[in-house]
């Protein structure tokens, strides 16, 4: 311990015992060694291409062996990001050819043999402006709701994008005063609709016993789940055939309809 010129201690630390010896400008002699591949490999290219791809090569690999941002260099990240790519496409596929596809059998899907889940899709509402009365109310309601699930019941929260159709009215094929200002607003809309999304949330309620009565049971349920979301202000939907099976494939599962 040291004093400073102001009278303050000063503690000097240590230089850091993991610290990488550095190799003139490369940051370790890996770094270098690297450096040198890159120069052997376009050296070993040049009588195939031009002295210039030499010369690329060696700015391009010094580069690499120098610069490391956040501590890692880019040849490294991408070499990273490439095996994580091939290791995510190996395990799809090992997912796909092994897991059996669920089935939809009459609006349910069949996950595993005697075993359904039912999926119901809402979207959100507005509840910023309401009354504190209404609010209260709601609240109430919606925790009513959580309450009366069981462990069979779970949520996925999405976003999708609005539908111009609905919206954006015809534009005019006839000329006229107004076609501008038509074709202006048709292509506002259009653009609001495209960096605008809806909230959407996915419902997914299962059987937890594979006994006959099972689906009647679950049924039910989705009546009454529906009842409370109407109760909400929400317009609930539930999912059969398309619907369903594309619902299921956000959640994860490659469903497919059942032709029996």
């Amino acid at each position: 311990m040291a004093d400073h010129e102001d009278g303050v201690p000063v503690i000097g630390l240590p230089e850091r015992l993991d610290r990488r010896m550095r190799l003139g400008p490369f940051p370790s002699s890996r770094d270098a060694l690297k450096f040198v591949a890159y120069a052997a490999a376009g050296a070993f290219l040049v009588p195939i291409t031009s002295p210039w791809f030499l010369l690329l090569t060696i700015a391009v690999g010094f580069g690499v062996s120098v610069w490391r941002p956040e501590g890692q260099a880019l040849d490294e990240r991408v070499l990273r990001l490439v095996s994580w790519k091939l290791r995510s496409v190996v395990a799809g596929f090992a997912v796909s050819d092994t897991a059996p596809r669920p089935l939809i059998r009459q609006g349910l899907l069949e996950v595993a043999p005697h075993r359904y889940v039912a999926i119901v899709r809402t979207s959100g509402t507005p509840i910023a402006y309401l009354p504190p009365g209404e609010l209260t109310r709601r609240f109430e309601l919606y925790r009513e709701l959580l309450r009366s699930t069981d462990p069979g019941f779970a949520l996925l929260v999405t976003t999708a994008p609005i539908r111009v159709q609905p919206v954006r009215p015809e534009p005019s094929h006839r000329g006229g005063p107004d076609a501008p200002a038509l074709s202006g607003y048709c292509e506002l809309v259009s653009l609001l609709c495209r960096r605008r999304l809806l909230r959407r949330v996915y419902v997914v309620i299962g059987a937890t016993d594979g006994g006959t009565e099972a689906v009647g049971r679950l049924e039910g349920r989705v009546a009454q789940l529906m009842e409370r979301l109407c109760a909400l202000g929400l317009r609930p939907t539930r999912l059969r055939d398309r619907g369903l099976a594309e619902a299921a494939r956000r959640i994860g599962w490659a469903a497919e309809v059942s032709r029996s």
